[in-house]
C-alpha cells in the first residue's frame, strides 16, 4: 500500500459539496485489523490503565484518556514484535488502542458513583459492581452504534474529536516515520518532563493562581497542564473561547455574586457548617457552582438533543430498513458498502440492550437493594431512558471539548436528579431506594462515559480507514474484559484506605451521595440547578453554543484557561503565517506536537497512579517549599509554564 505520510488535508475541515474524504488506509484495503495479538495488547493495557485510573480518580475526583497513551504503548509493543520477526500495521494499532481506552471509561463512571455505597455503609459485592459496570458499558457502546454514520462521519469537521484525531495523528506518525513521528515523541517526552515535575518531583506547583482585587472571591486560575494545552491547539479558537467564556462566568460574576449576596448570613444550603464569608472561591464552586453547572449542563444537554432528534431519526429509519432485509449484513446491497462504512448490524444492537435490559430486570445482584421485580422494572427503564439521552449527548460533547473534559459527573446528577424524583413518587425514600437511585446513576454515567470513548475511537478509525464493525466489537470486549480488574481494584482501594479519607476523598461520589439525600429528603437546592438551566437557555438566545459554555460554566475555570491558550496560539501561529502551506505546516506540527503533549502526561499520569496504587500513597517528591511563599510559588510555576509555551512556540515556527 502506498500511503501519504500524513493525513489528508481535509481530515480537519468540513467536507466541501460533492467532496468525499479517502482515509489513510482506503477502503478498497483489507489488511489485517481484528486480529489476536491487537485485542491481547488491547486487553492487557486497558486492565492495567483501568486499574490506575480508578485510584487516580477516587484521589482527585478526574480521569484521563487513556487513547494516546495505550496507542503509544501498543506502538512500541508491536515495534517489538517487529525485531523478533513478527508483523503489525496500523489499523491493528488502532484496534489494540480501541480496545484498551475503554476501560478509563468504565472507572470514571464506576468511581463516580459507587463508592457513596460505602459512604451510606452498604458494602456491594464484587459480582453487583461487576454486572452494573458490564451493562453500562454494553448499553453505551450499543447506543452509538447506529449514531456513528452521523455523527463521525456526516458531522465530519464540524466536531473536531480532538482526542480522536491526535490519535489517528500518533499513529499515522509512527507508521511514516522520520519527522512527523519525531514531533509526537517530542511532545511525548515533553508532556512526561513536565508532568514528571508537577506531579511526581511537585518541584513547581500544578496549577496557579490569582486573586482579582476589588472583587470579592473573585479568583482566577490556570492548570499548568501541557494536555489540556495540547487539547485547546487541537480544537482551535472557536470552541475554547466558548468555554473559557462559561469558566469566567463562574469565576468572575457567579462566584462573586455569591459572596456579596451570602455576606453576614448564617450557612446556606448546601452548606451546613461553614458561612459564605469563611468559605475560599474553591469551596463556594464546590458546594454551590457545581449545582448551576450540572442545571446548565442538563439544560444544554435537552437543547442538543432536541437538535439531534431529525438526525436519529433518521438514523433508526435506515436501522429499520436494515430490519426490513434492504439493507443486511447478510444481503448483496451491504456487500457494495464500503468496508470503512460497514457497522454492526440494528439486529445485534437490538439483541443486545434487550438482553442487557432482561439482565437488569431479572437478575437480582446489579440492582440489589430492591427487592420485588416491579421496582427493577421501573429501576431498568430509567437506565435505558437516561442512557440514551445522555450517550447521544455525550458522544457531541466528547466531539467539541474532547474525553478528559467530558462532564460525565453532570450528567450523572442529571440522571439522579430524574430518576431520585420517579424513585420519591414511587415512595422509595429509604435507605435501599437511595442505593438503587444510585446504582441507576452508575450504569447511566458508564454508558455516558463509554459512549464519548466510543466515538473519540470511531472518530481515529474514520481518519485512518478502519472497519468500524470491527472497532465497535472490540469496544465490547475492552468493556467485559476491564469491568472486572477495574472493580476488583475499587474493592481494594476501600478495604485499604476507606472512601472519604485525606488519601481517597472520592469527590464525585461525595457529590452524588449529597444529590440523591437531596431529592429523596425533599432539600435538593433547587434554585442553583433553575439558574444553571436559565444560564444554558439565555446562552442559546444569543446564538451561543450551550453545551461548550456549560461545560465551561460546569469545570473550574482553571480548566479551561489552558485550553484556550491553546487555541489562540493555534490562531496566531496561524494567521501570521506567510502562505497556506506555511500555515498548513504550523497546523499539522502544532498538532503533532499538542497530541504528544497529552499521550506524555497521560502516561506519566497514569504511571503515578500505578505507583501509588501499588505503594499505597502518591510519590512525595521533593515538595514546594523550596520555591518559599505562595506568591512565589504561583509566580515561578506560571513562568515555567510560559517558558514551555514559548519553546512549542519556536519549534512550530522552526
Amino acid at each position: 500500500m502506498d500511503h501519504a505520510r500524513r493525513l489528508p488535508e481535509n481530515a480537519h475541515r468540513p467536507l466541501k459539496q460533492g467532496e468525499s474524504y479517502e482515509p489513510y488506509v482506503p477502503a478498497h484495503d483489507s489488511p489485517n485489523e481484528f486480529t489476536v495479538k491487537a485485542l491481547f495488547f488491547g486487553v492487557l493495557f486497558g486492565v492495567l490503565f483501568g486499574a490506575a485510573n480508578a485510584y487516580l480518580g477516587l484521589r482527585a475526583g478526574l480521569t484521563i484518556s487513556t487513547s494516546i497513551p495505550v496507542a503509544v504503548m501498543t506502538v512500541a509493543a508491536f515495534h517489538a514484535l517487529k525485531k523478533m520477526g513478527g508483523s503489525a500495521n496500523i489499523l491493528e494499532a488502532n484496534l489494540a488502542q480501541t480496545v484498551g481506552s475503554s476501560s478509563s471509561s468504565v472507572a470514571s463512571g464506576v468511581i463516580f458513583t459507587l463508592p457513596a455505597l460505602f459512604l451510606w455503609g452498604l458494602y456491594p459485592s464484587l459480582l453487583q459492581m461487576t454486572l452494573l459496570a458490564m451493562a453500562g458499558g454494553l448499553i453505551g457502546v450499543l447506543f452509538m452504534i447506529p449514531l456513528r454514520r452521523f455523527l463521525i462521519e456526516r458531522e465530519h469537521g464540524n466536531l473536531p474529536y480532538p482526542e480522536g484525531t491526535a490519535c489517528a495523528h500518533v499513529l499515522v506518525a509512527n507508521e511514516s516515520g522520520g519527522g512527523h513521528a519525531r514531533n509526537v515523541f517530542i511532545g511525548l517526552g515533553a508532556g512526561a518532563a513536565y508532568k514528571a515535575l508537577t506531579g511526581w518531583a511537585k518541584v513547581l506547583a500544578s496549577e496557579a493562581h490569582l486573586k482579582v482585587p476589588f472583587l470579592r472571591k473573585g479568583e482566577l486560575g490556570m492548570d499548568l497542564s501541557p494536555a489540556l494545552f495540547g487539547v485547546g491547539y487541537i480544537l482551535g479558537p472557536r470552541i475554547a473561547t466558548v468555554m473559557v467564556g462559561g469558566g469566567l462566568l463562574s469565576s468572575l460574576i457567579i462566584i462573586p455574586g455569591i459572596a456579596y449576596w451570602g455576606d453576614g448570613r448564617p450557612p446556606l444550603y448546601p452548606e451546613m457548617i461553614m458561612t459564605i464569608n469563611e468559605m475560599s472561591a474553591s469551596q463556594i464552586w464546590t458546594r454551590y457552582v457545581r449545582y448551576i453547572g450540572a442545571g446548565a449542563v442538563a439544560a444544554a444537554g435537552i437543547i442538543t438533543l432536541i437538535r439531534s432528534l431529525p438526525v436519529m431519526i433518521e438514523s433508526f429509519k435506515i436501522g429499520a430498513q436494515e430490519l426490513k432485509g434492504r439493507v443486511s449484513s447478510d444481503d448483496a446491497p451491504v456487500a457494495a458498502t464500503p468496508r470503512t462504512a460497514r457497522d454492526l448490524p440494528l439486529k445485534f444492537v437490538g439483541v443486545g440492550l434487550l438482553a442487557v435490559a432482561l439482565m437488569l430486570v431479572f437478575v437480582k445482584a446489579p440492582f440489589g437493594a430492591l427487592e420485588h421485580s416491579i421496582e427493577r422494572v421501573v429501576a431498568a427503564v430509567c437506565v435505558v431512558f437516561f442512557a440514551f439521552f445522555f450517550v447521544t449527548v455525550a458522544s457531541r460533547i466528547v466531539g467539541l471539548v474532547g474525553v478528559t473534559s467530558n462532564p460525565t459527573s453532570g450528567m450523572t446528577i442529571a440522571a439522579l436528579l430524574g430518576t431520585a424524583g420517579v424513585f420519591l413518587v414511587m415512595g422509595w425514600t429509604d435507605i435501599n431506594g437511595k442505593a438503587a437511585a444510585l446504582t441507576v446513576g452508575c450504569v447511566v454515567a458508564i454508558a455516558a462515559s463509554i459512549a464519548g470513548d466510543t466515538s473519540q475511537d470511531l472518530k481515529t478509525g474514520f481518519l485512518l480507514g478502519a472497519t468500524p464493525r470491527y472497532q465497535q466489537l472490540g469496544e465490547l470486549i475492552g468493556v467485559l474484559t476491564s469491568a472486572t480488574f477495574v472493580c476488583l481494584s475499587v474493592l481494594l482501594l476501600a478495604e485499604t484506605f476507606g472512601f472519604g479519607s485525606a488519601e481517597l476523598p472520592a469527590p464525585q461520589a461525595t457529590l452524588m451521595k449529597l444529590v440523591i439525600d437531596g431529592v429523596l429528603e425533599q432539600n435538593l437546592p433547587w434554585g442553583l440547578v433553575a439558574i444553571g438551566a436559565g444560564i444554558a437557555i439565555t446562552a442559546e438566545l444569543f446564538r451561543i453554543p450551550s453545551l461548550p459554555f456549560a461545560v465551561g460554566v460546569y469545570l473550574p475555570v482553571s480548566t479551561m484557561t489552558p485550553i484556550f491558550f491553546g487555541g489562540m496560539l493555534k490562531l496566531w501561529l496561524e494567521k501570521s503565517a506567510a502562505n497556506e502551506q506555511q500555515a498548513t505546516e504550523r497546523r499539522d506540527k502544532g498538532v503533532l506536537l499538542g497530541s504528544g503533549f497529552v499521550g506524555g502526561e497521560g502516561l506519566l499520569g497514569v504511571g503515578i497512579a500505578a505507583v501509588a496504587f501499588v505503594q499505597g500513597a502518591r510519590p512525595a517528591g521533593i515538595g514546594l517549599d523550596w520555591l518559599g511563599p505562595d506568591w512565589l510559588v504561583n509566580v515561578v510555576s506560571f513562568f515555567a509554564f510560559l517558558l514551555f509555551a514559548g519553546w512549542f512556540v519556536r519549534r512550530i515556527r522552526s
